[in-house]
Parts: structure tokens; C-alpha cells; sequence
């Protein structure tokens, strides 16, 4: 459904001298260099696939969305998005795509909401059914009567971001490109915008391709995650296989008896060079290990033979801690032990 093969995106950039006089030089002559934003990435995601396009600020993600919806063409390489080329055929790819950029709005700044929401209607000639049966889902989960008649300039970032990614999903499409969908909300609109999102994909099939910050955002609507890092795809698969790079596990226990919480974080420490250990929630004790020194078994087993457990947990690794890890250029760990 979206195909990226080694798209390169390449911008001029012009170099400014210093003072009056080098300002005026620049007008006679102007020196430049070429600053690449994208490069050499490839991927592909499948029909129906909700998938999570991540990395850190000035990674290339912006700029590679914008590529494949068409807003900007490639240096070199192609995109494809069902089948069509979107910068070669923009009129073609905008009936099939949805795509929410929070600095560019699609609605009107002069009309309420509804009323973009009906110019949309006869842009895309969407049926009546499918117009009414939208509008009822948006009501519904993102109470989008509220908004009243108000002008999009002056509703609030949260407000105009619902309308957004509901005029993005209003006309069915086939892909939908999501760029921090959720900023601005609070808590219970954020749930709302996720579920809409799985509710489209589970119902009419759509591709999902999310760029975010927000790790909440990810781990509630995608099962593909592709990190780009520095303009190149360093990991494409499922979020369990990106979680098991960790180079760091975690196990936190609850004792009874024995050594204070103070003593008991002084013991682990200094018996399990490497490990580091911290107090928890609830009077429980949280400890790190490198995965390449130590096992789980091995730090459970030095657990039960020191403390009274009342409760042993392993967690899954943090997705936060894992992207930081890319984004820092530590190698990811291999041959990791249980």
C-alpha cells in the first residue's frame, strides 16, 4: 500500500555572511550547500497496517510524509502510496488519503467547523450514507457538536485538532497519514482520537501511518514501528521485536522483612556490578541490568536467595528508553540471555 525505495530528499541551503557589508555581498553573489533531509530510505507497509514512523526532531519523518503525500517531490527515488505516485499524480493520490499536519490546517479559518465539513462533503462527493454515518461517529467519540459554530481561527489547538483528524477520515479513504494527531488534546479526547483511528482500521481496512512523540499515541493504535534515525530507517518491524533491542531489562520485587528499602538497594548494587537499583511504588524496588552481563534468571535467582519476596515482576522493556537508546547511537543488544 505505501512503498518508499530509496527516496532522497536534498534541499539547497544559502549561506548568509555576517554584517552590512557581507549582506550586500550576498546579493552578488551567494554561496550555498546541500543539506540532506532524507536518505536512501526504503520500506513498505502493507494494506491495513497501522504503522508508527518515529525518530528524533530533524530525522527526515516530516519531510518523507510530505513526500508521500505528494506536497513535496524526491531528489531521487520513488514512492508509491496505492499503486500511485503522489507527487507525479496529486489529484489521484488526495482521493485516496487522509493526512493531518498539525501546522496545516485543511479546514477553512473562517467557517465553523460544519461548514468545512460540507465543502469537504461535495469535494470528495461522498455519499450521503457514508457523510451521515461519519458525522454520527464523530459526534459521538469526539463530540464535535461542542464546537458550535465558532470559526476554526478561534477554537483552541485541541479543539481544532479533532476537527482535523475526523475531516481527514470524513471521506473514507484508503491511507491515512497522521502527524501528531493528538497534540493539544487532554486525556479522554486523546483515548477518543485512538479509538477512532482503530475503529476506521478495523472496520473499512485502512492503512494507518502515524508520526508521533507521544508514546502513548504508538503503543495504542500501531503493531509496525519504523525508526528513522539521522534520514535512514534503522528498524522496521513489530513493537515487540523493537522492544527485545533493549540493552536494558528490568525486574521490581517487593520484600518483607530484612533490609530497608535504602539497605536492600546498597545490597543489589554492590553484589551485581553493572545493575543499578532504585525504590519503586508501593515500598517495591525497581532494578536495571545490562542485558549483555546479566540474565533475568540470573538476577531473580540473586533475589530469592536474598530477600523475603512478596512479589516478582519483570516488565516489558520501555519503549521510551529503547528509541533513546537509537537516538543516542548505542548499539542495540544482541544475543540477549533469559
Amino acid at each position: 500500500m505505501i512503498v518508499a525505495e530509496n527516496l532522497v530528499k536534498e534541499f539547497r541551503v544559502y549561506e548568509r555572511r555576517p554584517g552590512l557589508l557581507g549582506s550586500l555581498g550576498t546579493l552578488l553573489s551567494r554561496e550555498h550547500r546541500i543539506v540532506r533531509a532524507v536518505s536512501g530510505v526504503s520500506f513498505e507497509i502493507p494494506a491495513g497496517v497501522k504503522a508508527a514512523y518515529i525518530g528524533a526532531n530533524g530525522a527526515g519523518k516530516s519531510t518523507t510524509v510530505k513526500m508521500l503525500t505528494g506536497v513535496m517531490s524526491p531528489t531521487s527515488g520513488r514512492g508509491l502510496v496505492a499503486g500511485l505516485e503522489p507527487y507525479r499524480e496529486r489529484r489521484r493520490n488526495a482521493a485516496n488519503i487522509g493526512v493531518v499536519f498539525g501546522q496545516r490546517s485543511q479546514l477553512w479559518w473562517d467557517l465553523p467547523v460544519a461548514d468545512s465539513f460540507r465543502i469537504l462533503r461535495r469535494i470528495y462527493d461522498i455519499p450521503d450514507t457514508v457523510y451521515h454515518r461519519n458525522m454520527e461517529l464523530y459526534r459521538r467519540l469526539l463530540d464535535l457538536d461542542a464546537l458550535g459554530t465558532t470559526p476554526v481561527r478561534q477554537l483552541s489547538l485541541g479543539q481544532r485538532m479533532r476537527a482535523e483528524v475526523a475531516a481527514s477520515l470524513l471521506h473514507d479513504p484508503a491511507v491515512v497519514f497522521l502527524d501528531e494527531p493528538t497534540v493539544g488534546l487532554d486525556l479522554v479526547l486523546k483515548e477518543a482520537v485512538r479509538a477512532l483511528v482503530n475503529h476506521v482500521n478495523a472496520e473499512l481496512g485502512t492503512t494507518v501511518m502515524l508520526t508521533s512523540h507521544d508514546i502513548g499515541d504508538i503503543t495504542a493504535i500501531c503493531d509496525q514501528v519504523l525508526v528513522v534515525n539521522r534520514g535512514e530507517v534503522v528498524h522496521q518491524g513489530g513493537m515487540h521485536e523493537l522492544l527485545r533491542t533493549a540493552d536494558t531489562r528490568a525486574v521490581v520485587f517487593e520484600h518483607q522483612d530484612g533490609p530497608g528499602t535504602a539497605e536492600a538497594v546498597a545490597l543489589v548494587e554492590s553484589s551485581l556490578p553493572g545493575v543499578t537499583a532504585r525504590a519503586a511504588d508501593g515500598g517495591r524496588i525497581r532494578v536495571d541490568y545490562p542485558v549483555g552481563r546479566w540474565s533475568a534468571r540470573q538476577v531473580m535467582g540473586f533475589l530469592l536467595e536474598h530477600f523475603d519476596l512478596v512479589d516478582c515482576v519483570a516488565p516489558e522493556p520501555d519503549l521510551e528508553t529503547v528509541l533513546r537508546r537509537i537516538y543516542t547511537g548505542r548499539p542495540a543488544a544482541e544475543g540477549v540471555p533469559v
